[in-house]
């Protein structure tokens, strides 16, 4: 059963004159193109399609906002690194995003990381744009990839390198793991 059933999609925004007010709490959903970020909200809000998911990397092109409960959202961000938008679309993300970082209501940021890639340069970036003090929760996805010993493997890696600027978990929409994990991160953050 789901911790969030009345989750429904709020608003696409391709401008910060889009965005909900700047009230309650927001956590952010961000990572490269095709890391799975639509699938974990999907997994993690226990709702079926309510993210698109797609083959195709880079099909989020907008900040997309759902509602979990009234003033409690979360915002799926456009993928980073190889994006099937074009250059022009692509460059207006970055203004977008970083209207982001200045709102009041934003509580934390999950990064989702593909635990086959490890922590990218790209992923770096991310985190250097991340307000000091922000809070960041890394799920290396698609764990279910991988077997035991070497997600495990990943996971201290990713661990070492991010050094205390992020919580990090394995996770999978595919078989559920870190799925309850992350729901108790999620709602901490928002409550």
């Amino acid at each position: 059963m789901s911790r969030f059933q009345q989750a429904r999609f709020l608003v696409s925004a391709a401008a910060p004159g889009q965005f909900p007010p700047d009230l309650g709490a927001e956590v952010a959903f961000a990572g490269r193109s095709n890391a799975g970020k639509s699938s974990a909200i999907n997994a993690i809000v226990g709702r079926h399609g309510l993210a698109r998911t797609a083959k195709l990397p880079g099909r989020t092109r907008l900040l997309n906002y759902f509602e979990l409960t009234p003033g409690k959202r979360i915002v799926d961000l456009p993928g980073y690194g190889y994006a099937s938008a074009p250059e022009a679309e692509r460059s207006k993300w970055l203004p977008l995003i970083d209207a982001l970082k200045e709102r009041e209501s934003l509580r934390g940021l999950f990064l989702v990381i593909d635990v086959r890639r490890g922590v990218t340069e790209g992923d770096e970036g991310l985190l250097a744009w991340v307000a000091p003090g922000q809070r960041v929760h890394v799920l290396l996805s698609k764990a279910d990839k991988l077997g035991r010993g070497e997600a495990l493997k990943a996971l201290r890696a990713a661990t070492a390198q991010l050094e205390g600027r992020a919580s990090v978990q394995l996770f999978s929409s595919m078989d559920g793991t870190g799925v309850a994990q992350a729901q108790d991160a999620l709602k901490a953050w928002l409550a």
